[in-house]
């Protein structure tokens, strides 16, 4: 893997190419909502109270508080405690960035070369200024060392020029318009502390970042906790404003949901974001909450729902043929499990961005899409083209007849058969795989799937493992079967190579968990980012929604339309919430 063109100007003639003026912040799409002169984000409270500590319950286990490597499973919050990037989000906007560590960027119109100027007053917490030769170091060691996306979008980077300690330009070759971004994004990384360590080791030593937080107490597996670093070079920001309320943040680790709600319920963790609908509705009704203690809202989420599902592993003979995964998409009885194991709190989840202007559910594909698909068009499902397509209903029972002879054909048109109450090929072998969940949650629905199933001689295994097995599986691709989740913006860009593209089918640690290896799903990637109008990103993500759609890769699950949020009393929230809904960063205690 070559490495990064790395030079300082003092050193060499190069010279940074000429670019516009520089910018307080960037958008995807068009200019920042926000002028120059804001204040505070717009979902955060300046005048929040501030003190005393956020508790909160995780699932699971951690042997690691490295989130930028493969190796190990992370503690939850580093990324967002701990380490900062060049320049930080507005989470009210689809993707716009404002400068954080960086004072201004300052770009050419194709985004081919872009500056970033670094604040003289940002600081790592151990006091050592934040200079351009950090952002070098941290560019070329997540390149070579880091998880795939990371290492997949700095690939695209050519060079790297710092004339001096505050100013660092990069250059590439294409016209990769969200690559600006995703560096402006990249956690920035202390030289002094790492460049004597082994970063791709799994470790639970402290790590040194510029953030507002450093750690605190450390129990590998149990807890995690998070101290204000009461030095903080940008707590006058207009970033930091309103967010980090608390002088700490302690995430305790349960076994699973249960054990973390009946935590919940003890006061021992003071926010919970529901997954049980049945919870929900039921389990709600403790003297806490009847007493006005607990608070229970939905907060509506204005961004595609999560896509999750049963996810087929299409690198497994089982699961390559699309014909045998549509047959077993009608297998899924989704109306009989909302009735029954979610008290009618969900709706079905289309696609890969639904609920959102991204989606190309009822919508006919254009002519702007239809360009991007090119012959692929021909392939599509024609209802999936025309907008016409909708997922299998059936009539709730849990035995629908017509359900299931529509799966028996499919199956057929596959090359099985039901024979002797097992369903086989031609050779005679029965089809059989193995589904492996984590959560007792997932473990239901797969049952339930199994059962239906089952009536048509499929065999088919549900086995829980703990966390850690559940990790090394997903990141090998050993498994038949599992469930997955992607959470996708207004604004999906690179990321999207890492969750679907062809290059990722076969490198360890990437979400491209079903194996996806279509050309044209890489094609409509590379048009959404490098589109430069908002209409021909909309195109290129819906044709993109269109061909993952008519893929069959998952088993697509379900979405509550927003978020069922509990929260105790002493811990108050703004009345805005960003579009993506509650946001932990801008609570605080109340008095």
């Amino acid at each position: 893997m070559r490495s990064l063109r790395i030079a300082a100007a003092a050193l060499i003639f190069a010279v940074a190419p000429a670019l516009a003026e520089p910018q307080h912040g960037i958008a995807m799409h068009g200019l920042p909502a926000l002028a120059a002169d804001f204040t505070h984000l717009p979902y955060a409270n300046p005048d929040a109270p501030q003190g005393g500590t956020l508790h909160q319950a995780a699932t699971g286990s951690f042997d690691s508080l490295n989130p930028m490597i493969v190796k190990g499973q992370p503690a939850s919050g580093p990324r967002t405690y701990v380490f900062e990037s060049l320049l930080g989000r507005n989470l009210a906007e689809p993707f716009s960035l404002y400068g954080l560590l960086a004072e201004s960027i300052d770009a050419n119109d194709d985004r081919s070369a872009f500056t970033f100027k670094l604040r003289s007053s940002a600081r790592f917490s151990d006091g050592k200024p934040v200079t351009s030769a950090d952002v070098a170091f941290t560019a070329e060691t997540l390149k070579t060392k880091g998880r795939p996306n990371f290492r997949n979008y700095l690939a695209k980077v050519t060079s790297i020029v710092t004339p001096d300690a505050l100013t660092i330009t990069f250059t590439q070759d294409g016209g990769d318009r969200e690559l600006p971004m995703l560096l402006g994004l990249m956690p920035i990384l202390p030289k002094h502390f790492f460049e004597a360590r082994d970063f791709e080791a799994s470790t639970v030593e402290p790590l040194l970042g510029s953030g507002p937080y450093i750690f605190g107490e450390i129990v590998p597996g149990e807890r995690v906790v998070y101290r204000k670093n009461p030095a903080y070079w940008g707590k006058s920001l207009p970033l930091a404003r309103g967010v980090w309320n608390f002088d700490a943040v302690q995430i305790d680790y349960y076994r699973d949901n249960n054990s973390a709600f009946e935590a919940f319920k003890k006061g021992l963790a003071d926010v919970r974001i529901e997954a049980d609908p049945g919870r929900w509705q039921a389990g709600y009704d403790f003297p806490a909450v009847t007493e006005g203690k607990v608070i229970l809202e939905k907060i509506v989420q204005k961004t595609p729902a999560p896509a999750s599902g049963f996810v087929f592993n299409t690198r497994r003979k089982v699961f390559a043929d699309r014909k045998l995964r549509e047959a077993m998409l009608w297998c899924f009885d989704f109306e009989w499990a909302n009735a029954n194991l979610f008290s009618g709190l969900y709706q079905r989840t289309y696609g890969y961005y639904s609920g959102s202007e991204l989606s190309s559910r009822g919508i006919a594909a254009d002519a702007k899409e239809l360009a991007i698909l090119g012959a692929a068009k021909d392939t599509l499902d024609p209802r999936i083209l025309d907008g016409s397509y909708a997922l299998p209903v059936s009539d709730g029972s849990g035995r629908d007849r017509k359900l299931l002879r529509k799966a028996v054909g499919l199956f057929k048109e596959a090359g099985y058969e039901i024979r002797d109450g097992k369903m086989v090929n031609a050779a005679g072998e029965p089809l059989s795989f193995t589904l492996i969940v984590l959560q007792t949650e997932q473990e239901k629905i797969g049952l339930h799937y199994q059962g239906t199933l089952t009536q048509l001689g499929v065999d088919m295994q549900v086995r829980r493992v703990d966390s850690a097995e559940f990790q090394r599986i997903q990141q090998t691709y050993d498994y038949d079967m599992v469930p997955a989740t992607w959470f996708n913006s207004l604004s999906p860009g690179n990321e999207q190579s890492f969750y679907y593209g062809s290059a990722a089918r076969d490198e360890e640690g990437t979400r491209n968990y079903p194996g996806i290896a279509d050309p044209a799903v890489d094609a409509a990637i590379r048009a959404l980012t490098t589109s430069t109008a908002r209409e021909d990103f909309v195109a290129a993500v819906r044709a993109l929604d269109r061909l993952l759609v008519n893929g069959v890769y998952i088993v697509p699950f379900y979405d509550a339309g927003g978020q069922w949020v509990a929260r105790w009393s002493t811990i108050g929230r703004p009345d805005a919430q960003p579009l993506q809904g509650f946001e932990a960063t801008a609570l605080w205690r109340n008095p």
